[in-house]
């Protein structure tokens, strides 16, 4: 099949809904002709079509979210089998949700004079006016066309922001890859510029707010000294957390590694991911972790995805209080200090992403795009 991928930053750099383009498009390239539309790439995938969409400018984002829908649906409207979008556009027969749908973050558990106030200011927004409306116009129900969500959680989102959809709906988790041979901790913590003794905690995310690496840091002022923390992500927000490290007295032990295309050359370094996210859709992090053996501390099911299928104590350690730094740290030392425990919690990681490969997901995709092909 000949297929567009709609993405503005096509790139694994970018974060999760990202990654799980990118992955995706890798296996599906495998098979099929694949053009990614975007306006940012670093063209992760060889033997796929790229298409640079024009951007005026990145701000005010939803004036480049709009230009970028207009653009992307002319370019896209005729010469393809089936339209793949992964962002907030009205055209698209195969729509990837991988955040919680603007319309539930809005007006969810409220009703009369509150939802009153509240659709108040969405019409005195235009930049409100233009997420809803675009949402509003993705979600419709229109012949062929599929809606995917990339966890259970978001799926109970979506149905709720949007009851009309629920025929539509159906979930494809995020995937993974088992890494070949990885090599030895104390060469890839050389490399990364890590202490070659104690142990390492590794926390990756770009938005560090949302992801909690302010109770990350407030953890390890709790933990022996000899444990340090790696930050993979992007770079922006550093400044604010590099003071916030020096504040606690933890300049010396924290580590901004930046952003990698593969993630794979840093969990050998790590003793344990830290992930008390205070929202995520899925965490594909949980799943790379867990697949390169590491063990995971993550928050639990009321606020990240994956942790619905995860079983506290087998194969991670799960927080009812992502900001609890006590209770954090407890979790993290009891992985550190019970060598039968963290061994568990490795081979149990493991399993559950032997069963959760992006091959198994793209061949559900491919499934949704004959089903779509047929249907136009």
């Amino acid at each position: 099949m000949r297929i567009a991928v709609i993405n503005r930053m096509f790139s694994r750099t970018g974060g999760g809904a990202e990654s799980y383009s990118v992955a995706l498009v890798q296996q599906l390239a495998t098979k099929h002709e694949i053009h990614v539309f975007a306006q940012e790439t670093d063209q992760p995938v060889p033997g796929v079509a790229y298409h640079r969409v024009f951007c005026l400018s990145k701000k005010p984002r939803w004036i480049n979210q709009l230009l970028f829908a207009v653009a992307t649906w002319w370019r896209t409207r005729q010469g393809f089998d089936v339209v793949h979008s992964h962002e907030n556009t009205w055209h698209g027969q195969v729509q990837t949700i991988h955040v919680r749908p603007t319309r539930f973050n809005l007006f969810a558990g409220r009703s009369g004079g509150a939802l009153l106030l509240r659709w108040l200011k969405v019409l005195s927004s235009p930049r409100l006016v233009t997420y809803v409306l675009l949402e509003s116009a993705r979600f419709r129900a229109k012949t062929g066309r599929r809606i995917v969500a990339a966890s259970d959680n978001l799926l109970a989102e979506c149905q709720q922001a949007y009851p009309c959809s629920r025929s539509m709906l159906s979930v494809v988790t995020p995937g993974t890859m088992l890494p070949p041979q990885a090599l030895a901790p104390s060469v890839v913590r050389r490399q990364l510029g890590l202490p070659a003794e104690g142990k390492c905690l590794l926390f990756v995310a770009n938005d560090y707010a949302r992801k909690g690496l302010d109770a990350a840091l407030r953890t390890l002022a709790l933990l022996p000294s000899d444990n340090c923390l790696a930050v993979a992500g992007s770079l922006r927000q550093a400044p604010r957390y590099r003071q916030l490290a020096a504040d606690l007295g933890l300049a010396q032990r924290v580590h901004f590694l930046g952003s990698f295309n593969d993630l794979s050359v840093v969990y050998p370094a790590a003793d344990c991911l830290v992930h008390p996210t205070l929202e995520d859709s899925f965490a594909m992090v949980v799943l790379e972790a867990m697949a390169h053996g590491v063990p995971v501390v993550v928050s639990g099911p009321k606020h990240c995805g994956i942790s619905q299928q995860l079983v506290d104590g087998l194969n991670a350690m799960l927080l009812d209080d992502p900001r609890d730094a006590s209770v954090l740290a407890q979790r993290i030392n009891t992985v550190l200090t019970q060598p039968e425990l963290a061994a568990k919690l490795r081979q149990q990681g493991l399993a559950y992403a032997r069963a959760h490969s992006w091959e198994h997901a793209a061949g559900v995709y491919e499934s949704i795009y004959e089903r779509v092909a047929s249907r136009r």
